[in-house]
């Protein structure tokens, strides 16, 4: 089978090889599997990779589209220029292909989503991996792209992997999931207890869509109510100065570790060591680190957004609060005066998360690609 990928991932090229963003290679990585021939069309620069990049596995043909964006007044002029050659690109892989998959929202998936109506004999699958909740507050070209794929007339011989299960949907869409772990990866870590020092872990981009700020109050919170607790933060972002201003501000340079990016196994081991994720992100589809912190017992206390209340089965497997400091702490506290409902959720979160191995997700995806 012919295989193409259209995404907005930034792609660094090194040594013949395509790397990117390491969570999404290495699904990317289970769709190619057994494939001979596999085409990308995405943004590419020569760069080496950083700590969180890994390659695609096989041999990929690889078509190089500028990056573009409708951030600003020139960035539009920018697009404007290069739309038509980013378009006639997609379309001339489309033409070479047996199967086309998109991975939406981005900006080159809103370009494959319209380039793909000419093709309604080919198979197609998009993964949509943001928030499908339709009572979502979304950008206009989000909601196009939903509207687009959704529309069984529009996009013919086409499914639509989402995150969740939604109601009043087009009979294209499949809900569905995403997986970290192997099964030979995953063993049950012993019980953790609240009463020494309490550990908390964010993971994420240090931008205000993800609130890392709102961790390192709620340490600060902790502390000051004489609870002895430590935070790392992993991942890079704009709020990183802010962020340190406020550390040295408080002195809280031996309680809050800035760890930038890192690769899967010292996160894992992050993960071994935390008592609570703290995860309060405005927009998500399938939260990978909620699922990865649930499967090493450490706790999630998150927001309401996408599907994680069904991730967390309503507060069963976790705690669901608004973005407040006094809320996240008050969460726990409880936890602290009260072991049993701690141990119990850990375990609930172990049980649940541990069923969503690589090895499953391989074949939902086999099911996808041989389905037509």
């Amino acid at each position: 089978m012919k295989f193409l990928i259209i995404s907005h991932v930034l792609h660094k090229k090194y040594h013949d090889l395509y790397y990117g963003y390491a969570p999404y290679i290495k699904e990317m990585n289970l769709w190619i599997k057994d494939l001979k021939e596999v085409t990308v069309v995405a943004p590419c620069v020569d760069k080496k990779p950083d700590a969180i990049d890994i390659h695609y596995n096989g041999n990929i043909q690889f078509v190089k589209v500028p990056a573009f964006s409708f951030v600003s007044f020139s960035k539009i002029l920018k697009s404007i220029v290069v739309l038509p050659l980013i378009f006639f690109k997609v379309i001339s892989a489309m033409r070479h292909t047996g199967h086309i998959h998109l991975r939406l929202p981005g900006n080159m998936g809103l370009m494959g989503a319209i380039a793909q109506i000419f093709f309604p004999s080919i198979p197609k699958s998009v993964k949509y991996a943001g928030n499908w909740d339709p009572n979502a507050k979304q950008p206009w070209s989000y909601r196009l792209q939903k509207w687009i794929v959704s529309n069984t007339f529009l996009s013919k011989n086409m499914k639509v992997l989402v995150y969740g299960e939604w109601e009043n949907q087009s009979k294209n869409i499949v809900p569905f999931f995403t997986a970290s772990y192997a099964e030979n990866e995953i063993f049950e870590v012993e019980s953790k207890t609240l009463d020494g020092k309490i550990n908390l872990i964010f993971v994420g981009t240090l931008t205000a869509n993800k609130r890392p700020m709102l961790a390192v109050k709620t340490l600060k919170s902790l502390i000051d109510n004489g609870i002895e607790a430590h935070l790392k933060l992993f991942g890079e972002g704009i709020e990183r100065i802010e962020i340190e201003r406020f550390i040295v501000e408080n002195n809280l340079e031996e309680k809050v570790y800035l760890m930038g990016n890192q690769n899967a196994e010292t996160l894992k081991r992050a993960f071994h060591e935390a008592h609570f994720l703290i995860f309060a992100s405005q927009s998500e589809g399938w939260p990978k680190v909620v699922a990865e912190a649930m499967i090493w017992k450490c706790l999630p206390i998150t927001t309401k957004v996408s599907c994680v209340p069904y991730m967390l089965d309503d507060g069963n497997r976790g705690s669901l609060v608004y973005p407040k400091v006094e809320e996240i702490v008050q969460e726990i506290m409880d936890y602290r005066n009260n072991a049993v409902n701690y141990q119990n959720k850990c375990q609930n979160a172990y049980l649940w998360s541990k069923e969503y191995t690589l090895e499953k997700f391989e074949t939902e995806i086999q099911k996808i690609l041989y389905a037509n």
